[in-house]
């Protein structure tokens, strides 16, 4: 895995992976800005990691969905540099004729098990999840009450 990074101008620079992929990054506190922080990158691997993962298993499963969006928000220390994640968290929303528990396993095992970004900032911050399906939270305790 290979990235590289060429200056613009400013804080703006252009990211290009092996593949020929760009992404813009831009430092958030100018003017106009051109690009995402690197931080708000990091989030975005959080999303784009766990989406993956859940993806993958509910396709496993063969369970077909209309809808999914991943929010993910992230809280850094007041503190100056550096202003690490303390917290991130998903919120996984799903809408489709699929079963909640299915969702909200696929979501723990992606935030458990297989997001390597995740797993990667829970050294340093408390990494989460919610699942809403078909706009209703869910939530361990009442998937249990579901059961019956």
């Amino acid at each position: 895995m290979n990235v590289k990074l060429t200056h613009l101008s400013g804080y703006h620079a252009k990211i290009e992976n092996n593949t020929g992929y760009q992404i813009s990054i831009d430092n958030k506190s100018t003017e106009n800005p051109q690009g995402a922080s690197p931080m708000e990158l990091l989030l975005m691997g959080v999303a784009g990691c766990s989406s993956i993962d859940i993806i993958s298993i509910l396709n496993k499963q063969k369970v077909i969905f209309d809808s999914l969006e991943i929010d993910v928000k992230g809280y850094r220390a007041d503190k100056p540099a550096p202003s690490l994640f303390t917290k991130v968290h998903a919120v996984v929303c799903l809408t489709g004729d699929v079963k909640p528990e299915k969702i909200y396993r696929a979501a723990e095992l992606s935030f458990t098990k297989y997001c390597s970004v995740s797993l990667t900032l829970e050294a340093t911050a408390e990494v989460s999840f919610s699942v809403i399906v078909n706009d209703t939270l869910y939530e361990p305790k009442n998937l249990i009450k579901n059961k019956n």
